[in-house]
């Protein structure tokens, strides 16, 4: 069902983001996120000059490198356009993030590594959001070869969002023996 017909509005602001999944030659995989940010207007800019209507304020983009079990292989983020020129600098501290896992814990990982000073906000949303694109991407060759479930044999889909609640319908069709309904 669509959002309701909104009230008269002018646009001002756009933002749109774009993730995508790849399974490497080399038995890794890519996680690609860009995220790019315009205005209904020009304007000024101090570092860049005049900025044209549509013309990207931010341009910037990630590749996340992960293996089977969602460990960071490597990582590269690029600002293509920011509206100051010291905003790239910071895209190489990303690096730090090789070694983690994506999972449980993901965003404060993310928060402690690269909060506040110490990262780029939009760098930090995208990677958010990579989990789940990642999660995405390598849930089928997971579940052929039985790695879509924890510890307790429970399919970590169980009790990940409304949809798959514990004592829901969904659960109670796909995976009886875990469901805790009446």
């Amino acid at each position: 069902m669509p959002l309701s017909p909104p009230v008269d509005r002018e646009p001002i602001h756009f933002r749109k983001y774009d993730f995508a999944g790849f399974r490497r030659a080399d038995g890794l995989w890519d996680i690609e996120g860009r995220m790019v940010d315009t205005k209904s207007y020009a304007f000024e800019n101090s570092f860049r000059g005049k900025i044209e209507a549509g013309e990207p304020l931010h341009d910037m983009r990630i590749r996340l490198t992960v293996d089977e079990d969602f460990v960071v292989r490597d990582i590269e983020a690029v600002t293509e356009a920011g509206p100051y020129g010291v905003c790239p600098a910071i895209t190489e501290s990303f690096k730090k993030l090789v070694g983690a896992k994506i999972g449980r814990g993901w965003r404060k990982t993310l928060l402690g590594l690269f909060g506040g000073t110490a990262g780029c906000t939009h760098h930090l949303e995208m990677l958010v959001a990579m989990a789940t694109v990642a999660f995405q991407t390598l849930y089928p060759l997971r579940e052929s070869k039985g790695k879509n479930v924890g510890a307790d044999s429970k399919p970590v889909l169980i009790d990940s969002c409304h949809a798959f609640a514990s004592g829901g319908a969904l659960v109670k069709r796909y995976w009886p023996d875990h469901y805790t309904g009446d």
